[in-house]
């Protein structure tokens, strides 16, 4: 894997842990699937060049 990749997501990990420390398992998943999709969203977009 390229280290363009790797970094952001260890990143966001780390990111996602701090935030989450005083949140209930429940929020946590949410939180999760809601960074997800914005990524699979994001991306999607960015493949089908709908911003060029």
């Amino acid at each position: 894997m390229k280290l363009e990749i790797i970094v952001p997501v260890l990143m966001s990990c780390a990111l996602l842990w701090w935030v989450s420390q005083g949140m209930s398992w429940s929020r946590k998943l949410a939180v999760a699937a809601v960074t997800l999709a914005v990524i699979v969203v994001v991306l999607i977009v960015e493949r089908s060049g709908v911003l060029r």
